[in-house]
């Protein structure tokens, strides 16, 4: 690379490049999303970690078995399941260039997003109303904690779905837009991964 100065007489000296680089565009979006992504897998090991401490503390109150139902939490886990099957069938849509088939696999899997979060709502409404809150115990402490803050990002995940659907639907499928339902598509398979983990760590393990 070469710096070349350019100066008149009584002008301020101007540098430019000479010989400037080509840079693909987009590549600095996925590094960084990635970075966010380890970011987030610290955030999860850490509540991990902090239920595997807690996790026994019930403090003479309720344990899993007296709360956790697991058939529900199964169809919960299934539709969870389903919206990252009904994802990559969007991304499969979205490589050969058809706008309305990825746009309806998109919705279909906001569909079942949506379903994971009402069942998630009814489980905590229905362990509020049984007096299992998250102040009553170290157990339910953490459990709220980890499991809420997976249902969280599913519900950031769902209005980043919503958006890119708007933006397809105004720009269809640019190479921008592909970038961001890409960066989407991780996102959403890890919230997959780690419920899988919430699923097996908390509940399974939790009714041994």
């Amino acid at each position: 690379m070469t710096v070349t100065t350019v100066q008149d007489a009584g002008v301020q000296p101007v540098f430019y490049v000479k010989d400037e680089h080509d840079h693909p565009e987009g590549g600095s979006t996925m590094l960084g999303f990635w970075i966010y992504l380890m970011s987030d897998c610290l955030i999860f090991a850490a509540l991990f970690a902090t239920y595997g401490v807690l996790g026994r503390s019930f403090a003479a109150g309720p344990s899993p078995h007296d709360l956790f139902e697991l058939p529900l939490v199964a169809l919960n886990t299934s539709m969870l399941l389903f919206s990252s099957i009904t994802y990559g069938f969007a991304m499969l849509a979205m490589e050969k260039g058809r706008v309305g088939t990825t746009q309806l696999w998109l919705a279909i899997t906001g569909l079942f997003g949506l379903a994971f979060l009402g069942i998630e709502l009814y489980e905590f409404t229905h362990l509020i109303l049984e007096g299992a809150t998250p102040q009553r115990s170290a157990f339910l402490s953490s459990f709220f904690t980890l499991v809420g803050t997976h249902g969280l990002h599913v519900t950031f995940g769902l209005i980043w779905l919503v958006t890119l659907m708007v933006q397809v639907a105004q720009r269809g499928l640019v190479q921008t837009n592909r970038r961001r339902l890409m960066c989407l598509s991780l996102f959403w398979h890890f919230l997959d991964v780690i419920w899988i983990g919430v699923f097996t760590f908390v509940y399974l393990m939790g009714m041994l």
